[in-house]
C-alpha cells in the first residue's frame, strides 16, 4: 500500500518519503500468496506494473468446490460476463512496485521504524522514527499515511476515545504448506468436508499452496509430511477427478483467523490504508486487493488537492471506503464461516452450511453473487 502510493504521488509531482522499519530485503522475500481481483489487474496496468505479471500470473476463470465427495465448479468468467482473478503471489507485486520506485528516485528509508507520531491535527504532521544507525530523526510533512500494518505505530496516534475497533476472531486457523508438486487441476480447489476444510491453490505450473484447516494454536510440528498429504487427499480427492499431486514439502506455517475493521480510518491529517485499518481472513483473497482499494481511493484524493485545491477527497476518504470495506468483510467472513467445520456439536450449524453451499453453487443468483465478490467489488472514484 505505501509503495503504490508513493509511486501514485510521485507521478503527480507531489514529494512523498516512504518509512519501513524492515530491511529492504526482507520486504523483497517475505513469501506471500497472492490472487489478484480484475480492478487490482487494470490497477496495475494503468501504472505499467503489469509486464513481469502478463509473463508469469495465470488467469483463474473458476474456482472447484468439493463436498458430498462431488466437484462443484463455479465459473467466474461465465457468471459474470467474463470477470477472472490472476494469480500472481504478493512477493512479485512488491518486487515490481520496488522496481517502479527505484526507476522514480522515490525517497525510501529502510531500516526506518517509526516510534510515534505527532499533530496530526495540526497543518505539519511529524514523524519521529529510528535510524538503522540507532540515532533518531523527525519528518515534518502536509499528511501522513499509515500503511504499517495491524501492529504498527499510526493507529496510536488516533485518541483513544476516538478509536473503534470492531474485530472477531475464529475458532480455527489454517497449517499453510508450500509443495513442489504440479497443480492436479487447472482451477484453485477448496474442499468442504467433515473433517475440515482444505485447499489447493497454484504458486506456478510446478509448485502448489495447499492449506488445511487446524486449530489456531496448533504448531506445524504436530504435521509430519504423512499426515499432511493423507488429510489432503481425505479433504480434497473425489471420484472422478484427478487426486492432488504430492511432492517435497519446503514449508509449514500456522496462521490464526481473525477479521478486524479500525473506524475511523482518517483522524486529522493521519490517514491509515491496508492492514493498518482491516484484517480479513484469507478464505476470500481480500488482503492486498483492499489495500490496493485503500490507496487508490487515497491517491486521488491527494493529486485532487494539491492540483486543484478540492479537498472532499480526503474528507470523504473514510466513508467511501468503509462502505467497500464492510461489504468485503460480509463477504470474507460469510464465505469464512460457510467452508469451515466448527461448533462440533450444532448439526443446525453444519446443515445450514450444507444449504449455503448448495445456493452458492447450484443457482444462478448464488454463482453470480460468488463471482462479483470474489473478482472484486468497484472502487469508487
Amino acid at each position: 500500500a505505501g509503495l503504490m502510493l508513493a509511486l501514485m504521488l510521485r507521478r503527480a509531482g507531489i514529494d512523498a518519503v516512504v518509512l519501513e522499519s524492515r530491511s529492504r530485503e526482507h520486504v523483497q522475500d517475505r513469501l506471500r500468496a497472492g490472487v489478484l481481483e480484475q480492478g487490482t489487474v487494470e490497477f496495475l496496468q494503468e501504472m505499467g506494473l503489469d509486464a513481469r505479471m502478463r509473463t508469469l500470473g495465470m488467469v483463474q476463470t473458476g474456482i472447484d468446490f468439493r463436498f458430498d465427495q462431488t466437484a462443484h465448479r463455479i465459473d467466474f468468467s461465465d457468471a459474470t460476463g467474463g470477470r477472472t482473478v490472476m494469480v500472481y503471489p504478493q512477493h512479485e507485486v512488491v518486487a515490481d512496485l520496488l522496481r517502479a520506485c527505484d526507476a522514480e528516485g522515490i525517497d525510501m528509508r529502510f531500516g526506518a521504524s517509526a516510534e510515534r507520531i505527532e499533530g496530526v491535527d495540526s497543518a505539519s504532521p511529524r514523524v519521529h522514527f529510528s535510524t538503522g544507525a540507532g540515532g533518531t530523526e523527525e519528518l515534518a510533512c502536509d499528511f501522513v499515511a499509515g500503511c504499517d500494518g495491524a501492529r504498527g505505530t499510526s493507529r496510536s496516534a488516533i485518541p483513544s476515545g476516538r478509536l473503534r475497533l470492531h474485530e472477531r476472531t475464529y475458532p480455527f486457523g489454517w497449517l499453510g504448506i508450500l509443495a513442489n508438486a504440479a497443480p492436479a487441476m487447472p482451477d484453485v480447489t477448496w474442499g468442504c468436508h467433515e473433517r475440515g476444510f482444505a485447499m489447493m491453490s497454484i504458486r506456478s505450473p510446478s509448485v502448489t499452496r495447499l492449506y488445511l484447516q487446524c486449530a489456531p494454536d496448533d504448531s506445524p510440528a504436530n504435521w509430519p509430511d504423512e499426515r499432511i498429504w493423507s488429510e489432503l487427499h481425505a479433504r480434497l480427492d473425489v471420484p472422478g477427478m484427478p487426486p492432488i499431486n504430492e511432492g517435497p514439502i519446503t514449508q509449514k506455517s500456522v496462521t490464526a483467523m481473525r477479521s478486524m475493521q479500525v473506524e475511523p480510518m482518517r483522524h486529522g491529517r493521519l490517514f491509515l490504508a491496508g492492514d493498518a485499518a482491516h484484517i480479513v481472513p484469507p478464505t476470500g483473497a481480500k488482503g492486498l486487493n483492499a489495500a490496493l482499494a485503500d490507496v487508490k481511493v487515497l491517491g486521488r484524493a491527494f493529486e485532487r488537492h494539491y492540483q486543484s485545491g478540492h479537498s472532499s477527497g480526503l474528507e470523504h476518504y473514510a466513508d467511501t471506503c468503509l462502505r467497500r470495506m464492510w461489504l468485503v468483510h460480509r463477504f470474507s467472513a460469510g464465505l469464512c464461516t460457510m467452508v469451515h467445520r466448527f461448533d462440533a456439536d450444532s448439526s443446525f450449524v453444519r446443515n445450514m452450511q450444507r444449504a449455503d453451499l448448495h445456493y452458492m453453487t447450484g443457482t444462478n443468483a448464488g454463482r453470480r453473487s460468488f463471482s462479483e465478490n470474489f473478482t472484486g467489488l468497484p472502487v469508487e472514484a
